[in-house]
């Protein structure tokens, strides 16, 4: 079942500002209806006024936001292979286009059909078609580049800002100078600290499977990972952080896991890691 979603502009243009981040949230229910693998669009509209598409994203995971999330409590993640962003600038408006599809869009401003609950809405097969349709040959949009949080977190966490500032050379997302200077001058200063907290508080332990390298070689081998990813607009504080071994490090990076805060788990392929050590409130957002 797709599902049609407007994304208010606002929101849109800061999800790009601070690293795209490949999901949307929202209070109505009918959001985790959606299959896996089918697809959402999304439109918002332009600061000139215009309704363009936004971007699709094609489902593989659906998660709960922590209790009073302001956003709603249910999240969709998109496969980062096959989702999109799209170029808003020089888009005509579709009003007519929606207002052509299944769903009710009889105001006469095609946003005021679409507020609170109303934001996301099913679409037919048909609805899907024209709007592959639509979108075939649209421009992409070169800001939703993702920065490869595997090697961000790695050059953070040694506290090196030369090779963070390196790496957002290298990839040029094109995020913007905000958060450019939080994440390669604030958080490069802040993490060492963070790390040593956590690996106090967990006395070295792994919180997913309670791998104690601390206790067996008398060494710190487990590595402090953002639940909600730096890259993707996550905060580098302890509440959006937990410890966890080398191995489930790698293994929710290279399968681009999200977090289920609702079950405080991770969310891999096939399975679910949930927390098994929590001494701390984790707080993603």
């Amino acid at each position: 079942m797709p599902l049609l979603y407007h994304w208010v502009g606002q929101n849109y243009r800061r999800d790009l500002d601070w690293g795209a981040g490949y999901h949307l949230n929202q209070s109505n229910p009918l959001l985790h209806e959606i299959y896996l693998g089918d697809s959402l669009w999304a439109f918002t509209r332009t600061t000139a006024g215009a309704y363009v598409l936004a971007m699709e994203l094609v489902v593989r995971a659906k998660t709960r936001n922590p209790s009073g999330y302001r956003y709603g409590t249910y999240r969709i993640w998109g496969d980062l292979k096959r989702s999109r962003y799209f170029r808003t600038e020089g888009q005509p408006d579709i009003s007519e286009l929606i207002r052509r599809l299944s769903v009710k869009a009889n105001a006469p401003v095609i946003g005021r059909s679409f507020q609170g609950h109303a934001a996301v809405r099913r679409l037919t097969s048909a609805d899907h078609r024209v709007l592959v349709d639509y979108a075939r040959h649209l421009p992409l949009e070169p800001r939703a580049r993702l920065l490869p949080e595997e090697e961000l977190e790695a050059r953070i966490h040694l506290g090196d800002p030369d090779a963070a500032s390196s790496l957002i050379t290298t990839e040029a997302p094109g995020i913007a100078e905000e958060r450019r200077r939080y994440l390669f001058e604030q958080t490069p200063r802040r993490n060492p600290q963070h790390v040593q907290e956590l690996r106090k508080l967990y006395e070295g332990m792994c919180q997913l499977c309670g791998w104690n390298p601390k206790f067996l070689y008398r060494r710190n081998l487990c590595e402090a990972h953002h639940v909600h990813w730096l890259s993707r607009g996550g905060d580098d504080e302890l509440h959006n952080m937990m410890l966890i071994c080398p191995n489930h490090h790698r293994a929710i990076h290279r399968t681009d896991a999200p977090f289920d805060s609702g079950e405080e788990s991770n969310v891999l392929q096939r399975n679910r890691e949930p927390v098994q050590i929590s001494r701390h409130a984790l707080q993603a957002k």
